[in-house]
C-alpha cells in the first residue's frame, strides 16, 4: 500500500508498505478521504512531540472496513465508517474521575497514518469512537469528525449563551469550525484574522462581522469588550493580546496550543481586578465525539466550504507546501 511518511521537517515521502495485519479485536479500514490539519502542519514545519519522525502521519479520515477481527461486534466488512484516532483507556485515575480527554494513555497510543491507503483501527476506538457513515454524508464530510469533536469539547468549556458576543481570533480550520458550531447555537460571532481570503470564507459561512485588527474588532461591542474570546491561532502574541478584547468578567478560551515550555506573562491587575477567566481546552471525550457525529448527520454545518482543494497521495507534498505559505484552509487527500 502507499503511505505518506513525514521524514523530517519540510520533507514527505510516499513509500510502499505491506498492508498491515489486524488483531481479533481490531478492524482494517481502507481510507477514502483524509484531511490536513494544523497539527499536521506544525509537524511538517518544525516537528511535533506526538508525531515521531520518520513515520506515518495524518489523523482526520473516513473509509470502508476492509477486514474485521472475529471479536468485533456491530460492524461488518464493507461498512462505511467515520471515526477519530484516539479513545480513553477507562482505567487510569483521570478516566475513573470522568476526565476522559485527559486520559494518561490517550496521546501515547494514537492512531497515525491516515495519509495511507489502509489503517488499523484499535479496539478502544472501535468500541467507543467509530460510527457507521450515513449514505447521505460524503466521505470528506465524515472525515471532519475528529476536528469537530475537539470543537464540540471547546464549546462546552466556553459555555456560551445566546446573549453573548464572541470573538474568534484566527481563520484556520479551528476558527471556522468554532464559528459554525456557535452560529448553529444562535450566538453572535465576530471573526478576526490576517488573511482576507479566509475572512471572506468566514463571512460566507455566517460570521456576523469580520475584522483585520484588534482596534477594529471592538467596534462590534461599541468598545465594551466581548463576553468571550476564543484564541485559535496558537501564537504567543495572540494569547497575550486576547485579554484586552474581553469585557470585565469575561472569559478567554486559549484553544490554540503553544509549544511545551512556552511561558506567557499577563497583567495581574487585568486578570484580578477585572475578573478575567482564562480557560484551556484539549482534545475530546467519547460524548463529544457522539455529539459531533450527530452534528455532521444534521447537515447544519458547511464542512465542504473548508476544503480548499483535493490532491492524490502522490501530490501530498504540494498540499503542505501550500499550507506552509498560508494558502488554503484544509486540503483533501484522496486515496
Amino acid at each position: 500500500m502507499k503511505t505518506a511518511y513525514l521524514i523530517k521537517p519540510n520533507k514527505i515521502e510516499v513509500i510502499e508498505k505491506s498492508i498491515p495485519s489486524i488483531q481479533d479485536d481490531e478492524v482494517l479500514v481502507r481510507v477514502k478521504a483524509a484531511l490536513t490539519c494544523g497539527t499536521d502542519l506544525k509537524a511538517y514545519l518544525r516537528g511535533h512531540p506526538l508525531i515521531p519522525m520518520p513515520g506515518p502521519f495524518g489523523h482526520e479520515f473516513s473509509g470502508v472496513i476492509e477486514q474485521i477481527g472475529k471479536g468485533v461486534n456491530g460492524f461488518t466488512k464493507g461498512d462505511a465508517v467515520m471515526l477519530v484516532h484516539t479513545a480513553p483507556c477507562g482505567n487510569c485515575s483521570y478516566c475513573k474521575r470522568g476526565f476522559f480527554n485527559l486520559c494518561d494513555t490517550l496521546t501515547k497510543d494514537m492512531m497515525l497514518g491516515a495519509f495511507s491507503e489502509y489503517i488499523v483501527v484499535k479496539n478502544r476506538v472501535v468500541r467507543q469512537n467509530m460510527f457507521h457513515k450515513p449514505a447521505d454524508i460524503d466521505f470528506e464530510e465524515a472525515a471532519f469528525l475528529e476536528p469537530l469533536s475537539c470543537i464540540v469539547h471547546g464549546v462546552k468549556v466556553l459555555c456560551p449563551s445566546k446573549e453573548d458576543k464572541i470573538l474568534l481570533i484566527g481563520t484556520g480550520p479551528v476558527g471556522l469550525l468554532f464559528l459554525q458550531v456557535l452560529k448553529s447555537m444562535g450566538v453572535s460571532v465576530a471573526v478576526m484574522g490576517r488573511n482576507k481570503n479566509k475572512l471572506s470564507v468566514a463571512e460566507k459561512i455566517g460570521a456576523d462581522r469580520i475584522y483585520y485588527s484588534a482596534e477594529e474588532a471592538l467596534d462590534f461591542t461599541e468598545g465594551f469588550g466581548y463576553d468571550k474570546v476564543v484564541e485559535c491561532t496558537g501564537e504567543k502574541e495572540i494569547w497575550l493580546r486576547a485579554i484586552y478584547l474581553v469585557r470585565k468578567g469575561g472569559t478567554v478560551l486559549l484553544f490554540g496550543g503553544l509549544k511545551a515550555g512556552t511561558e506567557v506573562c499577563y497583567d495581574a491587575a487585568r486578570i484580578h481586578y477585572d475578573e478575567i477567566t482564562l480557560k484551556g481546552a484539549f482534545h475530546y471525550n467519547p460524548e463529544d465525539v457522539k455529539e459531533a457525529y450527530e452534528l455532521i448527520k444534521s447537515k447544519k454545518l458547511k464542512l465542504k466550504e473548508l476544503i480548499t482543494d483535493k490532491f492524490t497521495i502522490s501530490e501530498i507534498s504540494l498540499a503542505f507546501e501550500k499550507l506552509s505559505r498560508g494558502e488554503g484552509i484544509k486540503y483533501l487527500i484522496q486515496l
